[in-house]
């Protein structure tokens, strides 16, 4: 064990130095990451390890900045550390009594990072250019965008939208002036920090926009350095980083002259269930339903009778909390659905009351010519899905519950996810996807909806939410739609899901690092510590 682990550091020492080599040639002032605790309060540039990077660039109109900070580019509108929306680049917005028409007043002093004045006209090609691409930015509720004049914008939409503001927060503004086939590795933007070098697979570089209509950030110089989960955990032993995004696995282990955050998140993980009965095929041949899971006692048994604490405890070394829906902790949560798990007896007489018994004695319970049993799928690469998975299995043996497991690649899933339940994960700041992943609407479009859930009073809720002119109001249609007392998409209700954990972000920090209140932290893809990166500074002795 000693021998690999002086493997992995030895490893990552090796590619540290390459890219630090990097960073001198390309700037000869880059100091030594190496230097005295003292020496590091003073320095204003920082070295992060995190284990990404966006493999389509840095383009927000196919969906940069979606997961954390745009870092290069600013937004109309954006959420505080209380996940409160407030302006940006927006001074102010107005909606139509019916809810279509979106009116944007810009600020008139900001400049993109070449010098040119941000207007209207770049806020409307960024959203025509992000319409026509075909990428994770939802804008087919937009009917047309216009530019009144120099500083005030105009979106009418096809219909009611309150979840559009989450567009006008999570897209970055780009130049209609510099931009071209290679805007994604080249990005000119508003936002605190420019591009400065990006090397594929190794490093990337920026530095503070001195042209930054805000407070100017504490940092002038990050190196974000792009590490698997070994080599992250290897720089941070090494002191070679300020900070370290590193795996649960590696949690209890101290390192010298760093602390360990733990962020809580709604980077949750849970069971979709085929809610639908067997029979019925998609236009791609790929059967639907499944007769077992389709039975709201075997759901609910298994809501019931998992363990929750236990897979936080067990699978994440204690780094995370249970999960009981999608949006768990946010403002449109309802606390209401919290359930009491690991309630295995409880589960037992549902299941009799039910019909389902075993009659030949082979631990397997049966309802007429079903046989408790399903197989559950999850991504064959991922640890932390696997020892879910795994737990969860075993929770279910006492129940009679017998749960098949298959790690497949998702290619494999993607064809058997209609029919059989799916160790899925999601979690966003925009409750419309709740209606992604819920709504009748959207059953069997690609990965939302996989179970082919369908509740008519549940997308009743939702179209009240879309339609309310107000996040105010639109927040109770969401909370009814988790539970309003007699149904919902939650555990207390139809139980499509069991939902299981949420995923605490853990980093390891180089004391003295202060890098703000954290909000609670979206799905792991991108970098979502860096929302508040602009905020962050060594604090004073």
């Amino acid at each position: 064990m000693k021998r690999k682990k002086v493997g992995i550091i030895v490893s990552a020492l090796l590619v540290l130095s390459f890219v630090l080599a990097g960073c001198n040639q390309s700037n000869p002032k880059v100091t030594s990451t190496k230097n005295s605790s003292e020496n590091d309060k003073k320095k204003d540039e920082l070295v992060l390890a995190f284990g990404s990077e966006p493999e389509t660039g840095f383009d927000p109109t196919t969906g940069w900045g979606r997961y954390g900070s745009p870092l290069f580019q600013s937004t109309l509108l954006k959420r505080d550390d209380k996940l409160t929306i407030v302006n940006d680049l927006a001074k102010g917005y107005e909606v139509s009594e019916d809810g279509i028409v979106w009116t944007v007043s810009i600020r008139d002093d900001v400049k993109f990072s070449d010098g040119k004045p941000l207007t209207a006209e770049d806020v409307v090609f960024t959203f025509e250019t992000a319409g026509k691409s075909g990428s994770v930015v939802d804008l087919n509720v937009l009917e047309k965008i216009e530019a009144i004049d120099a500083y005030k914008v105009k979106f009418t939409l096809k219909e009611p939208q309150s979840t559009f503001i989450n567009t006008l927060i999570g897209t970055g503004i780009i130049p209609k002036h510099a931009y071209g086939a290679n805007y994604a590795e080249n990005p000119i933007g508003s936002g605190p920090f420019q591009l400065v070098q990006w090397d594929k697979g190794q490093q990337l570089i920026i530095k503070a926009n001195p042209d930054y209509y805000g407070k100017q950030p504490y940092f002038k110089k990050i190196t974000f350095l792009f590490l698997s989960e070994d080599a992250s955990f290897a720089a941070a032993q090494a002191g070679v980083t300020d900070l370290a995004s590193i795996p649960a696995a590696f949690s209890k282990q101290k390192v010298s002259g760093m602390k360990l955050e733990s962020i809580e998140t709604v980077d949750n993980r849970g069971i979709v269930f085929p809610f639908a009965k067997s029979g019925k095929f998609t236009k791609d041949g790929y059967p639907i339903g499944n007769d077992v899971t389709a039975d709201p006692a075997i759901r609910h048994a298994i809501n019931m009778a998992v363990d929750r604490q236990s897979l936080v405890d067990g699978v994440l070394e204690g780094h995370g909390t249970p999960a009981y829906t999608s949006v768990d902790g946010l403002p449109w949560w309802n606390p209401d659905t919290v359930i009491k798990d690991g309630d295995v007896e409880g589960a037992r007489k549902l299941l009799k009351e039910a019909g389902w018994k075993d009659h030949n004695g082979d631990g397997v319970l049966e309802k007429e010519s079903l046989k408790a049993e399903f197989t559950l799928y999850y991504p064959a690469n991922d640890a932390i899905r696997q020892s879910l998975a795994i737990s969860v299995a075993d929770m279910m043996k006492p129940l009679g519950i017998h749960i098949k497991l298959e790690g497949a690649s998702w290619d494999v899933i993607e064809k058997n996810m209609y029919s059989n339940a799916v160790l899925l994960g999601w979690g966003s700041h925009d409750p419309h996807e709740m209606v992604n992943i819920y709504s009748s609407k959207n059953a069997g479009i690609e990965f939302y909806n996989t179970g082919f859930y369908q509740n008519k009073t549940v997308d009743g809720y939702f179209e009240k939410a879309l339609r309310a002119t107000n996040e105010k109001d639109a927040i109770e249609y969401w909370k009814k739609a988790q539970w309003d007392g007699n149904t919902g998409l939650s555990a207390r209700g139809d139980a499509p899901w069991a939902w299981l954990v949420n995923i605490n972000h853990l980093y390891l920090v180089k004391e003295g690092l202060d890098f703000g209140e954290q909000r609670i932290h979206v799905h792991g893809h991108g970098w979502p510590a860096t929302d508040n990166i602009a905020e962050w500074k060594w604090t004073e002795e």
